[in-house]
């Protein structure tokens, strides 16, 4: 078929419908003829109706490829395009409108062309996105190929340029959320950096700024073109804020800055494009802005900010610009009218009219432009208002303006690419100029920085030479500061501010002729109308300043037509200018003699500048010598927030230190010591050689407690006063007090005592002093007492009472003097032992004889105490001397304590204080009486118990809130009435919970009052609230005693010993006790440390001191203290002090029955004769222990036996018996010992160790029966220990070996030598002490070596006990004999002395571990480890470690003689 046949068939199949059939006729016409227009339109209208899109268009782009100018493939497209994906094919679909519009247009068919259009149009308004919709607008715009066919047809073209505005602008700001919102969720991203990311992104690929620039074009309407206008350039400048730096923003910026500077030429009141037109300008000078310009904007926007900093400057006397003739009438006018008024602008090109409001004063124009700056954000207004604060000196608010201008300025240099370099510097000059007078010279680095930064690219800059020079001035550089402001004066001559500024650096350099002689010549200018009367009033002041010091006569300087006619004419110009008040202050105090006008003059100049350090300084001595520290403070703080007292760092000027010293010396009187700490110092940075501020600082760290700073400081002023820099002469003094009291604090009361007595000898009438140094002697002579110095305690408290006799007569009457002399008579009622040097004479004379005076009335109805006793003069018997002079001790503290009372009347806390301490006296007196006077005080309490309640009841009557009135009342009251007694002590916790003693004092109650679960407790809450409050320990010690806990009790005696002082009676009392009842309770053969004897020693020594020495005022309690303290002797050897004790003690207890026959008194007199008895047989007094035993075995025999019991009867019989027995030994009677010794073992029912002394006696009669029974006796214990199953007595067992080795008693031996093999394995030191087996070890040794076996011995010895020196120490000697039998072999001699020497070092090592506290080996042993080494040095410490000890001195001896036969 033809193709025209097939083209008819395929028509006539699509108006069948018949779609497929035509699909398939269509493409074989393309098949035959593949550039048939025909054929494709056929197959793409068929593919359309079959619903297969895709390929229909495709078909028909392929038709309109082969005729692009035909309609119908277009048409086809503009009819499947609204069925695709609008989206993504409606650029397409606008194509195929465009070419389908053209040809419309091209065939003259404009009705089609619009109606193609149109319909597009509202498709696209309809369906599409609104960016499509703005797409599609650009058909009908003037942009359009088709817009000459069309025009007219969719109304006026600007409407449609809005349309599209309106839907861009939606689209952007909903695409910026958006994308913003979805960036912002990324970690790390900043919201600030994803706006801008996401604000570029956006501007990028906008098309708003050409659409408001052709609406602007096209439209008619003026509103609508200034409205878009406004929106091109707000939108203008937000792409120009966030373009980066660049060409883009380059671009942007010359496009806003265009049209900001339109809208201003042609006057349109859009404040943004006013803003930038104005504010984004840079100049050098104010002057160069266009003052047209900116009334127009004042017109314009009278109620923004910047108009009010810009009115304000336009209509001041700094301003460049001249006034406008009707702004000058209007502010005439207003000033005539006294009130505010507005006037009206004339009318602009635009009509209308605009208010204006001109400020009437200054302080109204200082106002608006504050109100104005406070809110502006403009780099104009912060320039305008830095330029007016320079004008008003308001240094301090340009400072703060001027720094938050150049941060302002650095955001908007970065928001808009500008430079602004001479904005930078006027910020800069203004902020520099600025730093120079505010708190000078505390910114004048930053102010030269500021300077050298400008001229650093403008080498002429006048402001920044003036502000070099100005610094410079400050910092006392004149030549360079003279250089920098002639060097400014030569670019500005007219500038008569740096004429004078130059004159005057020139007067500072001593140079007063020529600096006269230039401000001489400035007067005349300055006094025409018109100039600054600040200038005038400081050149006339700085003319007076030369004249002043021209001539520096007195006669000069009080001629009141001289220089001052010029101070007063200074401040006649301005009566605010504070160096003319310093000058004239200066002239009125030295010249005028007028100290009220000086002072007036010095305080206006301070008032009126902080920098007059000169009228600061002499203001403040004016205040401090009349002790008005608040005004001193006051004054000083000004000074030193001035910033004048410490110069900037390289500075040639000196700082003050003055002020600083001066706010130390106020805060000291404040009592607000770390502030003046801080003080001080800061004066001591600037002057480190202030010797009173070196002073002051020690008087501060004393006050505060930081008593080694203290000492540090006073030493340092102390070095000072020995330089001659120090002009010093009756001020030295004060160091040492200060310095006295600080080791006071410290507890160098020795040191602090002969400070105070230095400074009394150069100053005998000081009062604090003199007070101070009695006060030091007591509490030295206390704490002597708490360390166990007893005699040095009692000599303190006799010089202090010494003192009081020549003390100043002003003291006197004090409360304090009175207290130190009774405090100090209580020491010696302490110290009773010492009692003998109590200086009555001196008490006598402190006191009175006056028996009326009033303060010896106080309680006298009560105690009865008066001067009789005190005044007593007489001569007593020995044994009463001692009780007349506690009595005479108590009453002097009691009556010293009223005195205070009656002093203290005016004051209600030292009157308090002085009942409290009268009450302890009382208490004291009480506790002194006899036991036989106190004992039954819980019925009928003493006068001194009475006085005691009364004064603890008026103190608390006084100061009902002292905890510790209220803990004394509860102990006085403790016997009298206990109920009484824990309401005090309750009352005191609930004061006061943290008192230690007070609970301690309310378990001591509980505990008399048998609760030893509340004592328990109270005790515990004690110890937890001061661990190192002793009695506490002590408590719970006896608690634990009570309820059975010896060892626990023992531990807790021991650790309360440990942390009280040596003059606590009742811890010593019971830590003795305590360690007694151990030492009885062990073993005999246990070996004790040598520390468990030495302390309990120790604290009975001391014990014995703080007692009295006669007999007659000893109590029984005493004695036994006594008694027990010659037993610890006699253990530890110290025989000679143990009989001393004991004979004293015999004879005070013969005395005692004597006088009271008291069968009591004999007993005990027979158990001291028997423990003496036993002393003098341990010092070989043999006859003098026979006498003693003997007379103790009678007592016990006689009527003391009834006061014995049985099983003490038993033992000093026993006692006795073996010492008379060991005494009758000595003295050679040995029949008398033999006796002697049969009566003790009948006595102790056959003790072992009575045995083994009975047999050694025996056998060493001689005789064989003798002998013989003494073999019975020993095989008597050995028989009774094996019947018993008890472990063998030792020394029997080696008694027996001894004497069956002494008789060559084969079968003896073995049966020992199996004993000793057994005791030899024991390691319980409990049961065999270390010597005991050294012993064993030996006796073993010769019994075997008898039977030729005893050579492995000593080795077997070091296996079984290595840790004890014996056995090493035997090794050695057999390796010396071995090496002294082999010296003919020399290599096995050098063998045998290596041997010995590693022997006998390791027999040192186990010594020295093995002594206490880590062992119990005595320094016997010790002393023959070190000897057996043979070393000179060894044997030398051997004899300083037991010089008793033979080997130590033989050892010595040796290697002495060794020595010498080598020399």
């Amino acid at each position: 078929m033809s193709t025209k046949q097939l083209v008819k068939a395929a028509a006539e199949a699509i108006k069948k419908q018949q779609w497929d059939d035509a699909i398939e006729g269509a493409k074989n016409i393309i098949d035959k003829d593949n550039k048939s227009y025909q054929g494709h339109i056929l197959l793409a209208f068929a593919l359309d109706k079959k619903g297969r899109l895709e390929e229909a268009e495709n078909t028909y782009l392929a038709a309109t490829r082969l005729k692009p100018e035909e309609k119908e493939a277009w048409q086809g497209l503009v009819k499947l395009y609204p069925n695709l994906d609008t989206t993504n094919k409606f650029k397409q679909h606008q194509h195929a409108v465009l070419k389908l519009a053209e040809i419309f247009r091209d065939a003259n068919d404009l009705q089609k062309c619009y109606e193609t259009v149109d319909s597009f149009i509202t498709y696209a308004r309809t369906k599409a996105e609104p960016y499509q919709y703005v797409d599609a607008l650009d058909l009908i715009l003037p942009e359009s190929p088709i817009y000459e066919a069309i025009e007219g047809r969719f109304g006026h073209v600007w409407r449609t340029y809005e349309t599209q505005a309106q839907l861009v602008e939606q689209n952007e700001k909903k695409r910026i959320n958006t994308l913003i919102g979805e960036r912002r969720t990324r970690i790390g991203a900043r919201i600030n950096e994803v706006t801008l990311e996401v604000k570029r992104e956006v501007y990028r690929q906008s098309r708003l700024s050409y659409t408001y620039a052709q609406l602007i074009n096209w439209t008619n309407d003026d509103e609508v073109r200034r409205m878009y206008e406004e929106k091109l350039m707000q939108y203008g400048h937000d792409r120009l804020m966030a373009w980066p730096p660049g060409e883009e923003k380059e671009r942007e910026l010359a496009n806003v800055l265009k049209l900001a500077n339109d809208m201003v030429i042609i006057k349109h009141p859009y404040k943004l494009a006013w803003d930038i037109a104005i504010n984004w300008q840079d100049h050098k000078e104010i002057k160069e802005w266009d003052v047209t310009v900116l009334r127009q904007y004042c017109t314009f926007f009278p109620d923004s900010d910047l108009n009010r900093v810009v009115m304000g400057f336009l209509t001041s006397s700094v301003s460049p610009f001249p006034q406008e003739k009707q702004e000058q009438t209007t502010t005439d006018d207003a000033a005539a009218k006294s009130e505010g008024s507005t006037e009206e602008s004339e009318d602009d090109e635009d009509g209308g009219a605009a208010t204006i409001y001109a400020p009437i004063t200054e302080e109204d124009r200082l106002l608006m432009m504050t109100e104005g700056i406070s809110g502006a954000e403009s780099l104009l207004a912060f320039r305008l208002m830095g330029e007016y604060y320079q004008h008003l000196e308001e240094w301090e608010s340009n400072v703060e303006l001027m720094r938050k201008a150049l941060t302002f300025l650095k955001e908007e240099r970065a928001k808009t690419g500008l430079d602004f370099r001479f904005t930078e510097d006027a910020f800069s000059l203004y902020l520099g100029t600025a730093l120079v007078f505010y708190q000078t010279p505390r910114n004048h680095q930053e102010a030269k920085v500021l300077f050298d930064a400008v001229l650093a690219h403008d080498p002429t800059s006048t402001p920044a030479m003036i502000g070099v020079g100005l610094i410079y001035e400050e910092e006392e550089e004149y030549d360079e500061a003279i250089d920098f402001l002639e060097r400014a004066l030569k670019r500005d001559p007219d500038n008569i501010r740096v004429r004078t500024e130059a004159a005057w650096v020139k007067a500072l350099k001593r140079d007063f002729d020529m600096a006269r002689a230039e401000l001489d010549a400035c007067i005349p200018i300055l006094s025409k109308k018109g100039q600054s009367k600040e200038i005038l009033s400081q050149t006339q002041y700085r003319l007076g300043y030369c004249i002043w010091n021209i001539d520096t006569s007195k006669a000069a300087r009080k001629d009141r037509s001289g220089a001052y006619a010029m101070f007063l004419e200074s401040l006649k110009n301005n009566l605010n200018y504070a160096p003319a008040y310093t000058i004239l202050g200066i002239y009125y105090a030295d010249y005028a003699k007028d100290k009220k006008r000086a002072r007036r003059c010095f305080q206006k100049a301070v008032e009126l500048s902080p920098s007059e350090v000169e009228s600061a300084e002499r203001l403040a001595r004016s205040f401090a010598d009349d002790g008005d520290w608040d005004r001193v403070e006051l004054v000083a703080q000004r000074v030193v927030d001035s910033g004048k007292v410490k110069p900037p760092p390289g500075s040639k000027r000196k700082g003050i230190s003055w002020p600083f010293a001066a706010l130390g010396v106020a805060e000291l009187n404040k009592q607000e010591f770390h502030k003046a700490i801080v003080s001080f110092q800061s004066a001591l940075r600037i002057s480190p050689n202030d010797y009173h501020s070196w002073v002051g600082l020690g008087e501060a760290y004393h006050s505060s407690g930081r008593y080694i700073a203290a000492t540090k400081a006073i030493l340092n002023a102390q070095k000072l006063e020995e330089s001659c820099e120090a002009n010093l002469t009756d001020e030295t003094w004060f160091t040492k007090f200060i310095l006295a009291d600080i080791k006071r604090e410290l507890g160098d009361f020795d040191e602090s005592i002969e400070l105070y007595q230095h400074v009394m000898q150069e100053r005998p009438d000081e009062e604090g002093v003199a007070t101070a140094l009695m006060q030091t002697l007591v509490d030295n002579a206390f704490d002597s007492l708490n360390k166990g110095f007893f005699g040095k305690a009692a000599g303190l408290a006799a010089e202090a009472l010494t003192f009081a006799t020549k003390a100043p007569d002003a003291i006197k009457d004090t409360f304090n003097y009175w207290k130190a002399i009774g405090d100090a008579c209580s020491l010696f009622s302490t110290i009773q032992g010492r009692i003998s040097e109590f200086p009555a004479g001196i008490v006598r004379s402190l006191l009175g004889t006056d028996d009326d005076l009033p303060a010896y009335q106080i309680l006298k109805d009560i105690d009865n105490v008066g001067t009789g006793i005190v005044s007593t003069d007489g001569i007593f018997p020995k044994d009463e001397t001692v009780g007349v002079d506690l009595t005479k001790a108590l009453q002097a503290t009691i009556l010293a304590h009223k005195r205070s009372i009656h002093i203290a009347s005016s004051d209600v806390h030292a009157q308090s204080v002085a009942y409290y301490n009268l009450g302890w006296a009382e208490y004291r007196a009480h506790a002194c009486l006899p036991p036989d006077m106190r004992k039954n005080s819980h019925k009928k309490p003493t006068n001194y118990i009475k006085a005691a309640m009364a004064c603890f009841k008026r103190a608390i009557e006084l100061e009902a809130g002292n905890s510790e009135f209220w803990n004394a009342l509860g102990v006085v009251t403790s016997e009298v009435n206990p109920a009484v007694a824990q309401h005090a002590f309750c009352r005191s916790l609930f004061l006061n919970e943290r008192g230690a003693h007070v609970w301690a004092n309310l378990a001591t109650l509980a505990l008399a009052q048998g609760d030893l679960g509340l004592a328990n407790e109270a005790f515990t809450r004690s110890q937890s609230t001061d661990p190192d409050y002793s009695l506490a320990w002590l408590g719970q010690g006896v608690v634990a005693l009570l309820t059975g806990n010896e060892k626990d009790a023992r531990g807790l005696f021991t650790h309360a010993m440990e942390i009280s002082g040596d003059s606590c009676r009742i811890i010593s009392q019971r830590y003795a006790v305590s360690m007694f009842d151990y030492i009885l309770s062990c073993s005999s053969s246990e070996s004790l440390p040598i520390t468990t004897l030495i302390q309990p020693i120790f604290a009975l020594s001391q014990l014995q001191s703080l007692h009295s020495s006669s007999a007659s005022s000893s109590s029984s309690t005493d004695l036994a203290y006594t008694h027990l303290l010659a037993l610890f002797l006699e253990r530890t050897g110290e025989l000679s002090r143990a009989i001393s004790i004991l004979d004293s003690l015999s004879t005070t207890l013969e005395q005692e029955y004597e006088t009271t026959e008291s069968p009591l008194a004999l007993k005990h007199f027979a158990i001291v004769k028997s423990d003496l008895a036993r002393c003098q047989l341990s010092a070989h007094l043999f006859s003098e222990a026979i006498d003693s035993a003997d007379l103790a075995l009678q007592l016990s025999s006689d009527d003391s036996a009834d006061e014995l019991t049985a099983e003490e009867g038993r033992k000093l019989r026993l006692s006795a018996h073996v010492t008379l027995g060991l005494a009758k030994y000595y003295s050679h009677d040995i029949p008398a010992a033999v006796a002697a010794f049969d009566q003790a073992l009948s006595e102790s029912d056959t003790n072992p160790d009575v045995v083994c002394l009975l047999a050694q006696i025996r056998w060493a009669t001689g005789s064989e029966e003798s002998r013989e029974r003494g073999r019975d006796l020993l095989f008597s214990v050995i028989a009774d220990t094996a019947e018993k199953d008890q472990q063998q007595h030792v020394q029997s067992v080696l008694l027996l070996g001894v004497i069956a080795l002494l008789d060559n008693d084969a079968e003896s031996m073995d049966a020992v030598v199996s004993e000793l093999q057994t005791l030899r394995s024991f390691v319980d030191e409990d049961f065999i002490s270390p010597e005991q087996q050294a012993q064993l070890g030996e006796v073993l040794r010769a019994i075997l070596t008898a039977s030729g076996e005893g050579q492995a011995q000593p080795m077997v010895d070091v296996m079984l006990h290595p840790f004890l020196p014996h056995g090493w120490a035997r090794v050695a000697q057999l390796a010396l004999a071995s090496s002294c039998t082999l010296n003919e072999q020399e290599e096995e001699g050098q063998q045998g002395i290596s041997e010995c020497e590693a022997a006998s070092e390791m027999a040192l090592r186990v010594a020295r571990k093995g002594v206490p506290p880590r062992g119990n080996l005595t320094p016997e042993d010790l002393a023959r480890a070190y000897a057996g080494t043979g070393r000179p040095a060894d044997a030398q410490v051997g004899v300083v470690v037991a010089p008793w000890e033979r080997s130590g001195w033989e050892s010595l001896g040796h290697v002495v003689t060794v020595a010498v036969v080598k020399h």
